[in-house]
């Protein structure tokens, strides 16, 4: 077997085209975009790449076919918030092989390592944590738009390698077909005539105001979960950026109190139904088989990306009310079957009694894994030299 960094177009080409191959035979299994994989790689497009560095592999077997791919990358906003500096990894797919696994987690830790790193968790993206992040160990059923598939042998191959488990994320799943329980949407309609609390949907017209109004929220809300980062303004833009074709802003809410902005919910349709017949390319075919299976069969799905409030309204029935907000605009049009109430971490109790309040039940886990190295192989000088380089990219 032969492990080749990813650094001209042709190794690029076949670090995206190997989960074709992988997957030819998964009826479950939706493509990811092309153009969002390579985005998350391109530095003129993610904003990562400001306080980060990455790189990638693939490996070939005897024959010159692919067989595995990996990236590994350093978020230096989050390296050294851990007892250990640590890096990620993530986009890993690979043929069932344990040994063609370890090799491809070799270079991810050896990489990692010369850098400074002391540990690495994955799989994650170069990016947010709302989509391409965890490794999905229950519910092997068709990925929503930016979720993770994998097959169940993955957590074999990590596991062995000496990946424990670091959290889950946990995806529930609504059946809009059955009526929200009766204490819950008493509780919600409550708080939308409470007297200052206003709700209002997102709007292009003026999405300045409301990128500012999720940057607020969004920074009140997880400030205290471990590991925290502030959410940028160059994200926020890049990601709505992302989301524009396949947006629908009566389902994007915002809440306030006397003005302020207090929650969000930030909820997509699961476009990925119709993107299954593209195969992951949205060149002038794929655009046009786009359209047409969009003018011709109906989305029955929506996902909640991520829902939030500020701290000192957590709590309050807010969260309920922005999900009241969205129950009342999607029922009336008679198309949607189910809502993924999604990604809410284990450790996020608040969130997940949330989700039980509503009936949903529970449909998938992503695990992000954690792996400490061995002390033998962290010598000392490493972590220093780690560090100067952080310094160097702060300058520039």
């Amino acid at each position: 077997m032969q492990l080749i960094e990813v650094s001209n177009r042709s190794a690029d080409r076949q670090f995206i085209d190997l989960p074709r191959t992988l997957y030819k035979r998964d009826a479950a299994w939706i493509c990811p975009l092309d153009a969002d994989i390579a985005a998350v790689f391109d530095t003129s497009r993610n904003s990562f790449f400001s306080h980060g560095r990455c790189t990638r592999w693939i490996l070939l077997d005897g024959a010159g076919r692919t067989i595995g791919r990996i990236a590994a990358f350093i978020n230096y906003q989050k390296a050294y918030l851990y007892p250990q500096p640590t890096g990620g990894m993530g986009f890993f797919e690979c043929i069932d092989d344990e040994k063609a696994g370890h090799m491809l987690l070799d270079a991810a830790r050896d990489w990692l390592q010369a850098e400074g790193m002391q540990a690495m968790e994955g799989p994650v993206n170069f990016g947010e944590n709302d989509k391409y992040w965890g490794l999905l160990v229950e519910g092997f059923k068709s990925p929503t738009l930016g979720m993770n598939y994998n097959p169940p042998y993955y957590s074999r191959i990590l596991e062995s390698y000496g990946f424990e488990k670091h959290y889950d994320q946990l995806t529930n799943f609504l059946d809009a077909t059955i009526p929200l329980p009766e204490r819950f949407t008493r509780i919600s309609d409550w708080v939308m005539k409470k007297p200052g609390y206003t709700f209002e949907h997102f709007s292009m017209k003026q999405k300045e105001k409301f990128f500012a109004d999720f940057q607020e929220v969004y920074n009140d809300a997880w400030c205290e979960f471990e590991n925290f980062t502030p959410l940028e303004m160059p994200t926020i833009r890049e990601s709505f950026r992302q989301m524009r074709p396949v947006m629908d802003e009566k389902i994007i809410w915002f809440a306030y109190y006397q003005g302020e902005p207090i929650a969000f919910i930030l909820c997509l349709p699961d476009v990925n139904q119709l993107l299954r017949h593209v195969n992951g390319r949205l060149d002038l075919l794929g655009k046009l088989k786009f359209l047409w299976y969009k003018y011709t069969s109906t989305v029955d799905r929506l996902r909640i990306i991520v829902m939030g409030a500020k701290q000192r309204f957590q709590q309050h029935g807010i969260e309920s009310a922005l999900i009241r907000c969205l129950q009342k605009e999607v029922l009336p049009r008679g198309t949607i079957k189910g809502v993924e109430l999604a990604w809410v971490g284990d450790f996020n109790t608040k969130m997940i009694a949330l989700h039980e309040a509503t009936g949903a039940k529970r449909d998938k886990v992503h695990r992000t894994y954690r792996y400490i190295f061995p002390p033998a192989s962290r010598p000392s000088d490493v972590a220093q030299s780690s560090l100067e380089g952080q310094l160097q990219l702060s300058i520039h």
